[in-house]
């Protein structure tokens, strides 16, 4: 279980669900993660689990367009081994406060984070890479994105999520060979929102996976230290759908 030795990641939005999950398990892997978020104490939590794994960290608030920029020079000039970037930060607007925002605020949290600061961040990262030695990026979709879901989420993340699929399929044939892109489309995931939807939603949720269940942070994680290791280095510019098998009940 030591694919990844001798490789240094940056996980964006590595404090929390996903994003914790996927950096635990590259440095599982061997792997030296940095971690991103936005508060200094949940950062800290990840780094102490990681151990002699951790990186650094990195604090940024991906909303502000310059605070993404900083991060890029941030992370050229204290991590210049990177080679594996998993862009897993996304807005949240279904827990706390941003559940009762509007359609119209909810849009703007998630073309800010989900899409303008995924582009910046692998456009900028993945140029960076191509002229080093290289390595892979992998970005986060939503499974249900060219299919499409009921009601204003499934508005807001087939518009949002989509984007970030095309514009990984294109990021990877402007960075080929040099740089692998490809992006993991989670299907129904145990998140925050998960642990907490009403009955209707946790049947839907087992309903539409044919392995009958919800997924787990831990199998995004999965799939995308495989997408990051030497096993898939024969694969770029593809959306991989971490779903269970998704159904139409």
């Amino acid at each position: 279980m030591t694919e990844l030795v001798g490789r240094t990641a940056l996980v964006t939005g590595s404090t929390s669900g996903i994003g914790r999950a996927v950096a635990l398990e590259l440095a599982a892997a061997g792997a030296r993660v940095a971690v991103h978020g936005r508060s200094a104490a949940h950062a800290a939590e990840v780094a102490a689990l990681l151990g002699d794994r951790h990186a650094g960290t990195f604090l940024a608030d991906l909303a502000d367009e310059e605070a993404v920029a900083g991060l890029v020079r941030d992370v050229e000039a204290r991590l210049p081994d990177v080679c594996i970037v998993a862009l897993v930060a996304g807005a949240d607007v279904l827990t706390g406060a941003p559940a009762k925002w509007p359609f119209e605020r909810k849009l703007g949290q998630l073309l800010a984070v989900d899409v303008v600061a995924t582009m910046q961040l692998a456009r900028s990262l993945g140029r960076w890479m191509a002229e080093r030695d290289g390595g892979t990026i992998v970005t986060i979709g939503w499974d249900q994105a060219d299919v499409g879901m009921e009601g204003d989420s499934g508005e807001l993340f087939a518009a949002t999520k989509g984007a970030v699929m095309a514009f990984s399929k294109s990021l990877a044939r402007s960075l080929a060979p040099q740089v692998r892109v490809n992006c993991v489309a989670p299907g129904w995931i145990r998140t925050a929102w998960g642990e907490h939807a009403s009955d209707a939603w946790q049947k839907r949720a087992v309903r539409e996976s044919m392995l009958g269940r919800w997924g787990t942070p831990e199998d995004i994680a999965a799939a995308i230290r495989w997408l990051a290791g030497p096993d898939a280095a024969f694969i770029t510019g593809q959306v991989v759908n971490v779903n269970g098998g998704f159904r139409r009940a």
